[in-house]
């Protein structure tokens, strides 16, 4: 399973990137809005030129017509833009018109199984299911991943799911063991998945015991 950021924050994906660990950023207008007043398009380029792999950017159109002109000039802002396209009858309709034209689409706020089907019919290349939103309903988030990943597998589609709406790293391995091909995750959560209190303080016992011996 793949590790993208779920973030516009630029120092983030950077660190990210110097682990060895992220390959990939998806974004969406609440994100981008988190970093203030900023130019959309340069840091959408500035977030391509750090990270190799797909950078996902969200339509802010409602309409099919809308959603595919904004779709166009974004594709055009880097090789690996990935456009996010809401699954909406309006947007089932954009995704199929430009995974025609071979711009990669992200459907986005993904929450049933039907949803996906129709997206992958579409020719969607990534499916987001958003896992905490469903769970915040009461409803099993992760059921929803492992149908869809089910279901993909069974027709041997390429369309990969991207296991969103993260909120801890339970999710990361709920998301992994139902065999989601990506987890775009927050920025902490990447953090708390390498955090251990054994591991502190284990290398703190390393490092005392070393200098008891040493510092002699």
């Amino acid at each position: 399973m793949r590790i993208f950021l779920d973030t516009a924050n630029i120092e983030h994906i950077r660190h990210g990137v110097r682990m060895g660990v992220v390959t990939g950023v998806t974004t969406n207008p609440t994100i981008i809005s988190r970093e203030g007043k900023v130019d959309y398009q340069g840091l959408v380029k500035e977030i391509c030129s750090i990270v190799s792999g797909p950078v996902s950017t969200e339509v802010l159109s409602q309409d099919a017509k809308g959603m595919i002109a904004e779709a166009r000039e974004m594709a055009k802002w880097a090789k690996n833009v990935v456009i996010k396209i809401p699954a909406s009858l309006e947007g089932l309709e954009a995704t199929s018109v430009l995974a025609g034209e071979n711009i990669k689409v992200n459907l986005t706020l993904c929450f049933t199984l039907n949803q996906a089907v129709l997206g992958t019919a579409a020719e969607a290349a990534f499916i987001s299911p958003f896992v905490g939103r469903l769970d915040d309903i009461g409803e099993d988030g992760m059921e929803v991943v492992a149908g869809i990943v089910e279901y993909l597998d069974y027709y041997e589609m390429s369309t990969q799911v991207i296991a969103a709406s993260i909120r801890h790293p339970q999710h990361c391995l709920m998301a992994a063991r139902a065999g989601a091909h990506i987890a775009t995750i927050p920025y902490e959560v990447l953090l708390d998945m390498m955090r251990h209190p054994l591991t502190d303080s284990g290398i703190q016992r390393f490092q005392d015991d070393w200098n008891k011996v040493m510092a002699k």
